[in-house]
């Protein structure tokens, strides 16, 4: 099973600021993991090439590292995941920039059925807490803040 999935956010702000908050993934001043509602993101090593770690049961290591622009993270678990995920920044002008996360991968065996049930609905409220944190860090505030579904609460419990 293919799987495509995207999240963004515009922030008002310099691409280098919005890369700043890449390049702090994982550091003890981690403006854009949401670590403190989700499992947090630790590594192995500082955050570049080879660094191996991941969140929670999701594991990866780092196969691509552009300072201020790109990281992206290969898939080493769980079973079945084959793809990355990865935080880019794309300017939009001087002062707006895209900040996107993307997961790109082929779910096989027992991830055909554990990402859509479970690992999906998580992982999207994450991502949404976690551009919510990009949001106020470069904004003081978040216009929308994300709101978890009582299905993800639920999987939440079940998980805890």
């Amino acid at each position: 099973m293919g799987v495509y999935n995207v999240h963004e956010r515009v922030l008002p702000v310099p691409a280098a600021e919005a890369g700043a908050l890449i390049d702090g993934l994982s550091g003890d001043a981690d403006r854009l993991w949401p670590g403190r509602d989700w499992f947090p993101m630790l590594f192995d090593a500082p955050l570049g090439p080879g660094a191996a770690g991941g969140h929670g049961p999701v594991r990866y290591s780092v196969a691509t590292y552009v300072p201020g622009q790109w990281v992206r993270f290969a898939f080493r678990g769980p079973r079945g995941f084959h793809g990355f995920h990865e935080y880019t920044v794309h300017p939009l002008g001087p002062d707006r920039t895209v900040l996107r996360h993307t997961l790109a991968m082929r779910a096989r065996g027992p991830a055909r059925f554990s990402w859509p049930l479970a690992f999906r609905p998580l992982h999207d409220a994450c991502l949404e807490d976690s551009l919510d944190r990009a949001e106020r860090a470069c904004t003081g505030t978040v216009a929308r803040p994300a709101r978890w579904s009582p299905y993800v609460r639920l999987l939440r419990r079940l998980v805890a």
